[in-house]
């Protein structure tokens, strides 16, 4: 069974003077759940984990799972690049409310396409809570090839892939292989439409924290045939998704919610603030789209 169709937002995490700011992430869900997104991923690479203590990170996780209360899956980010520090940390997860996890893979020391099978059968035997695999070469360095998510997929836990790489054929080649044994995810916002036609089950997506209405109904677009309608929705979203990503995320998005009111836009070392030229395009985009004035 597929953990979710559809659109899933990979949460930002608030912060208010150095801490979690757990008034405003609670309301981020709901204005999540209001826009009737299909599940919620908290401690993905947009909320921030690499600067967050574990004991923040279950406690984040909890929280949504709290305000959540299984309206739809919430997925935990679990991921690094220590086995058996991944396998530990997964182990704990269902215990704090995650119905599934989002492990990325392995990134600086990486490892081979067999080390990566051997990485995450490790990892699926620590838990049985369902996993998806995250490829994102861009921030790992190491690219999961179609051949190696086909291996994979033959593990019994291991039921979807956010694939963020810049290639349409390599997510086709994905979708050939495995044949229907796992759901893939596109974890680009401006693939999603293309992505989804070749028969992608939906978005692991960044810019449904700034307008989720609009990203739900893209996904659902497509989901109910109406293909050229959810395109026309895609090409209108290009230019806040290429503001979305002028500076390494989550910089800019949210700097977009800090301007929507959602949350301050502060952030932990070594990131920074969105520079003022790209602020300057960020509230243009969003003044195009009528959702800032």
């Amino acid at each position: 069974m597929p953990i979710f169709k559809g659109v899933c937002t990979a949460m930002i995490t608030p912060f208010k003077d150095n801490e979690v700011d757990k008034d405003a992430f609670c309301e981020l869900i709901d204005r999540q759940l209001s826009a009737n997104v299909n599940a919620i991923l908290v401690c993905g690479t947009t909320g921030e984990p690499c600067t967050m203590t574990d004991d923040e990170k279950l406690s984040l996780i909890q929280l949504a799972a709290e305000r959540i209360n299984k309206r739809v899956p919430l997925i935990a980010g679990v991921g690094g690049n220590c086995t058996g520090s991944v396998a530990t940390f997964a182990k704990v997860i269902r215990a704090v409310g995650a119905d599934a996890i989002l492990s990325v893979t392995p990134y600086y020391n990486k490892c081979t396409q067999e080390g990566l099978v051997r990485h995450y059968s490790e990892i699926a035997m620590a838990t049985d809570l369902p996993i998806i695999v995250y490829n994102v070469p861009s921030r790992t360095g190491f690219n999961a090839l179609p051949e190696t998510v086909e291996k994979l997929s033959d593990i019994p836990n291991i039921v979807g892939i956010k694939e963020a790489s810049p290639s349409i054929s390599q997510a086709a080649e994905i979708l050939s292989v495995c044949k229907g044994k796992i759901d893939l995810y596109t974890g680009n916002d401006d693939m999603i439409v293309p992505t989804m036609a070749l028969g992608g089950a939906g978005c692991i997506s960044v810019i449904s924290n700034i307008v989720p209405q609009m990203v739900v109904d893209m996904t659902k677009a497509v989901l109910d045939g109406r293909v050229f309608d959810a395109a026309k929705l895609q090409l209108k979203l290009i230019p806040l998704i290429k503001a979305t990503f002028s500076e390494v995320n989550p910089i800019p998005v949210k700097a977009a919610a800090s301007l929507l009111g959602l949350c301050r836009n502060e952030l932990r070392l070594p990131l920074t603030p969105l520079s003022l030229s790209n602020t300057k395009l960020m509230c243009a985009e969003l003044d195009k789209l009528g959702i800032i004035g």
